[in-house]
């Protein structure tokens, strides 16, 4: 779920302690400008796919990964730019995005600029980010904790035992574990085989990051982890950081660097927004129009690299407008529809597909895949996988000629699962009875009654192996003797980090979303060109009105939905937001649980990636 940013104490009184503070379309120029030094501040939630870009609501406080990685790479690339201040806030990160933030910010010191950090207290992710600095400072009581890497599984057997429901499923693979939290109390040994060898290579891609960034032995680094919770001062003492101050003595340090005056650029790299006087009538007329109209429409003529957005769980289909909307799920049709009109039209001259799912439905991955080897037929098409890219999320890359992955992006789970829930007893607890009259040999193979019978089952399994052996298929055809294993010793539903993935074959190469564009522009044979986000992003109000309308939307635009992380749960959309604040990761896990079932209530079977969360 969405959560509403809070600036952090740090950055509230940075803001106040700078008198020179501006936005990047306010700066002059003069004959003896100052040293400029933008202010990046990382608060809140950081989002795949852009949101509209709204006169009044904004994209509701999300930053958009690729608007943050871009504005950084136009401080590395501006004359005027003489380093960069970095905030480090409660931003939800993932180690994949993270990887992403570091690349440019050793691009950024690589041009000779320093990156000075700053934060009140760093958890182990946001350390692996800011030891990516030229400088790590903390407010004097601002905690330590760098305790390593902690994987969680969720398994709800137990609660479905104590309220009579038998849960019935099926996988194609022994390491496809996505059922076993509805099968099993505990991991099968193949599943805790296979988050072993997960942990252990995040573990490594965490040491490297560190130990890359701080300038020590990756032996250091496994020391200070074990180490676990440090004072600022004992930090400082260690080496883990390089200094301990408020904010103020930090403004005072940063400032002091530099020869002549310093300005800090709270919003540099953003769009200015145009200024309406609400005291005229004429500006209230202006206003309006703005939040009717949406932003302008222009039309395209520049040369363009296309990035559609596979953001959230798969899902087959055409989503409903709900402009009060909280989370991402990836529907099929505007996907497709984005996709197609990239292919047709002639300013795009090539595609990135950007991927960042646990997978869902196989017919919605199936739909997404044809796509885009339409694309591929037409035009350069590559692949970047964000902070996971599994079962179906892997699926629909496999029409790529190139796959770009981060170290520590979570992929494959190539495999199937399917099943369904029998329930007869738990209603049996509550005094409810019911009496089914089946006409049919499987007439009750859907059905909740019970458990599959023994021609249920079969007919199942020839389902989900039908599904499962197209899936390697695709595999086989997409990377042929790039495989370093044959594909029934990478299938069966086995999990990789991107770093373990590139070893076996299953992706081309460590980068991220900015150095896919970068390839698919080089095979394009352009070196100028913008990048354009397919569907075009809708604001708040085009999302208002098209509900109103009853308009389904159209190839033009996204519609942010509730769903995937923020699906609609009733009665436990209450109950789970006062749980939130106690257990927030497990609750995310929770949800991503629940929206497995949605799926599987829609179609049966579905290609999606077992549950953990990664403490932070």
């Amino acid at each position: 779920m969405m959560r509403i940013s809070r600036m952090s104490r740090a950055a509230a009184l940075l803001l106040l302690a700078v008198g020179s503070v501006v936005t990047g379309a306010e700066e002059r120029q003069q004959s003896d400008a100052p040293a400029v030094l933008p202010v990046f501040s990382l608060n809140g939630e950081v989002v795949e796919a852009p949101g509209g870009d709204d006169f009044l609501f904004g994209s509701f406080n999300a930053k958009p990964l690729k608007d943050i990685v871009a504005r950084m790479k136009q401080a590395r690339d501006d004359e005027q730019v003489k380093g960069v201040v970095l905030l480090v806030g409660d931003a939800s990160l993932g180690y994949g995005q993270i990887e992403e933030i570091r690349r440019v910010m050793h691009e950024i010191r690589s041009a000779g600029k320093d990156v000075f950090v700053h934060a009140e207290g760093l958890s182990m992710s946001q350390y692996v980010l800011a030891s990516g600095g030229t400088r790590i400072s903390v407010v004097p009581t601002g905690p330590i904790m760098i305790q390593g890497l902690f994987l969680e599984e969720l398994y709800v057997r137990g609660l479905l035992d104590m309220i009579g429901v038998k849960p019935d499923f099926m996988t194609c693979g022994r390491y496809k574990s996505a059922a076993e939290m509805f099968m099993r109390t505990g991991p099968s040994p193949e599943a805790e085989e296979m988050m072993n060898w997960l942990a252990d290579s995040l573990y490594d891609t965490v040491v490297r990051l560190i130990a890359e960034g701080r300038g020590v032995p990756s032996d250091r680094v496994r020391q200070w982890i074990d180490g676990a919770v440090y004072t600022a001062g004992k930090a400082k003492e260690l080496g883990i950081v390089d200094a301990v101050e408020y904010t103020e003595d930090f403004l005072e340090f940063v400032k002091g660097g530099y020869d002549g005056p310093v300005k800090l650029v709270r919003r540099y790299g953003r769009k200015k927004r145009e200024e309406i006087d609400l005291s005229s009538p004429l500006g209230l007329i202006k206003l309006w129009a703005q939040l009717i109209q949406g932003p302008s429409q222009k039309e395209h003529d520049k040369p363009a690299i296309a990035v559609v957005y596979v953001d959230g769980p798969i899902v087959a289909g055409q989503p409903q407008a709900d402009p009060f909307a909280t989370g991402g799920i990836a529907y099929s049709t505007p996907i497709r529809k984005a996709l197609e009109k990239a292919a047709e039209d002639d300013s795009i001259k090539g595609v990135v597909l950007r991927v960042d799912s646990p997978g869902g439905s196989a017919v919605g991955s199936e739909v997404i895949l044809n796509a885009t080897k339409r694309v591929k037929e037409k035009k350069p098409f590559a692949v970047s996988m964000g902070n996971i890219a599994g079962s179906g999320g892997y699926y629909v890359a496999c029409g790529a000629e190139t796959i770009f992955a981060d170290a520590a992006t979570i992929t494959a789970s190539i495999g199937v699962v399917g099943g369904k829930f029998a329930t007869t007893q738990m209603w049996n607890k509550v005094g409810i009875s019911w009496k089914s009259f089946k006409r049919g040999a499987n007439a009750g193979i859907l059905a909740s009654e019970g458990v599959f019978s023994d021609s249920e089952r079969a007919r199942m399994r020839e389902l989900l192996g039908d599904i499962y052996e197209a899936f390697k298929a695709h595999v086989v055809a997409a990377r042929g003797k790039r495989l370093k294993k044959d594909v029934e010793e990478l299938a069966g539903g086995r999990v990789f980090t991107g770093q373990q993935a590139l070893q076996l074959g299953l992706v081309d190469r460590l980068g991220g979303l900015d150095d896919a564009v970068r390839h698919v522009a080089k095979q394009a044979g352009i070196e100028q060109y913008e990048i354009r986000v397919l569907p075009r992003p809708k604001s708040f109000f085009e999302i208002l009105l098209s509900d109103l309308d009853g308009d389904e939307g159209d190839e033009g635009s996204v519609i942010v939905l509730t769903g995937g992380r923020g699906s609609r749960l009733g009665l436990l959309e209450v109950v789970l937001p006062q749980l939130r604040s106690l257990e927030p990761s497990r609750l995310d896990a929770l949800r991503q649980a629940l929206c497995h079932l949605r799926l599987l209530e829609q179609e049966k079977a579905i290609l999606a990636m077992p549950i953990f969360h990664l403490g932070r």
